[in-house]
């Protein structure tokens, strides 16, 4: 049932706009797309991925909306010999970001909260929320680079069935924590022609009791002019993880992106 509403939002979304580079910026850009996606790591399953990015252009302010999901359903035999349906991945995230311009040219302050909940990850849950300043530091006619830092507050969660324990040897399953974290990002956009985009985003967050670390490669390309291809490689590191679980999450991932 979940895989089928999932699906319905994915389908539902639009896409008005295909690359950044336009000649007007416009007030509402939304994307969206949907594939197959290959995990490894905590989880090793085929799986589908849809996500739809908006993005709301004003005067002063620019905001960033994003909504992903992962979810899978496989047929397994019990012990029995019998089939059964089975969950074997299932993870969806949030994130909102509004990012006030200032005088300084390709500078602002931005705030920014998250969501994530992940069902077969290190971590149940996950919200943060951050303040902070962002300075484009590269910023060419055909690819920018752009910084953000900023101090945050991270809220998780660890699983029912987590093995992860404390100082102390105590099991940690179905408690929380919190801690104060530093946030940074990068993000590197290059238009490499009229059909081909390559994109690169890194963020840390850092915190006393984890450090986690995500990156998404991307290359974008043009199939014709309502319709693209996406190609791109996921890594997640969570620095502490418990003894039976891995540090590093990969995903690759080959989407579609509907344009109109």
């Amino acid at each position: 049932m979940k895989l089928k509403c999932l699906s319905l939002v994915i389908a539902a979304a639009v896409t008005t706009n295909a690359y950044a580079a336009d000649a007007e910026q416009k007030t509402w850009d939304i994307t969206s797309e949907v594939g197959a996606i290959i995990t490894s790591g905590n989880t090793e399953t085929t799986t589908l991925k849809g996500g739809i990015k908006v993005l709301h252009n004003l005067e002063r302010w620019n905001n960033e909306y994003k909504l992903d999901g992962i979810y899978k359903e496989d047929e397994v035999e019990d012990d029995e010999g019998n089939s059964e349906k089975q969950r074997t991945n299932e993870k969806y995230s949030f994130s909102a970001q509004g990012n006030y311009k200032l005088n300084e040219a390709h500078s602002h302050l931005f705030i920014y909260g998250s969501h994530v909940s992940d069902y077969f990850g290190a971590y149940r849950d996950e919200s943060v929320i951050s303040a902070g300043y962002g300075l484009r530091l590269l910023n060419k006619s055909d690819m920018w680079l752009s910084a953000e830092v900023g101090p945050g507050y991270k809220f998780f969660n660890y699983s029912d069935s987590s093995t992860a324990e404390d100082d102390n040897g105590n099991l940690l399953a179905g408690t929380s924590e919190s801690e104060i974290i530093a946030l940074g990002k990068l993000n590197f956009d290059w238009t490499i022609s009229d059909n081909a985009r390559f994109t690169q985003l890194l963020a840390v967050e850092y915190g006393d009791t984890n450090t986690k670390t995500s990156s998404e490669t991307a290359l974008l390309a043009k199939i014709n002019g309502s319709l693209q291809m996406k190609v791109a490689f996921n890594v997640t590191n969570n620095s502490v993880v418990a003894d039976d679980e891995e540090n590093t999450d990969t995903e690759t991932s080959l989407t579609l992106v509907y344009s109109f």
